[in-house]
């Protein structure tokens, strides 16, 4: 059976840094045999959440737009690829955006104690590509901690993160092989079933 694996770009760049890696990333997935899925979150209508609270009564969001359909994909793959661009030291305003809206699955899963995934899929994972432009490796620390929260939600596992800094033009990353081949490698290595789950994320921070 073909695992679904689903990556999502929340660069406001279309092929910027960040955009350019999942791409990357979801062929090395493809060439390991997965069924692959990219998503622009520029190309979907989410606004913000308003912390209407409702979704303590529900478990569902009450804000009706595309955030709907995005949040069943991200619960149906079987693997999830996130990149990100870091600003001020964080995840971009795409990304958090989503992330917020994710509230009513925090809700659901533990204000009801409701079961997100049906059956458990134990073996779901998930890795982060996050491009900086600062010298700076702190720049992660951020991105490293919402994440986590974020799979948390998710009922995924951290598997993996490719963190780059001093990079910042438009496609830049093209210039340095080492980071594609690295993206490469780890989508296809994140659908492999020889690699095991670890307690902690595998990282690859490059420069």
């Amino acid at each position: 059976m073909e695992l679904k694996v689903l990556g999502i770009s929340s660069s406001p760049r279309l092929k910027g840094n960040s955009d350019l890696l999942l791409r990357e990333a979801l062929a090395g997935a493809e060439s390991a045999g997965a069924q692959v899925e990219y998503i622009r979150l520029c190309d979907l209508n989410i606004v913000p959440c308003v912390e209407c609270n409702s979704c303590y009564k529900t478990g569902q969001c009450s804000i009706e737009d595309d955030y709907q359909l995005l949040s069943q994909k991200m619960l149906d793959a079987d693997r999830l690829i996130f990149a990100t661009p870091v600003f001020f030291m964080t995840v971009c305003s795409q990304a958090k955006m989503l992330i917020d809206r994710c509230q009513c699955l925090w809700a659901h899963k533990y204000i009801l104690n409701k079961p997100l995934i049906a059956g458990g899929r134990s073996d779901r994972r998930a890795m982060v590509i996050a491009v900086g432009g600062s010298k700076s490796k702190k720049m992660f620390e951020s991105i490293r901690l919402t994440m986590e929260s974020f799979f948390d939600v998710l009922d995924i596992n951290y598997a993996a993160n490719l963190f780059i800094n001093k990079i910042n033009d438009p496609g830049e990353i093209e210039k340095h092989p080492l980071a594609m081949n690295e993206a490469r490698r780890l989508g296809r290595e994140l659908v492999s079933a020889d690699t095991r789950i670890s307690q902690k994320p595998i990282d690859v921070e490059l420069i």
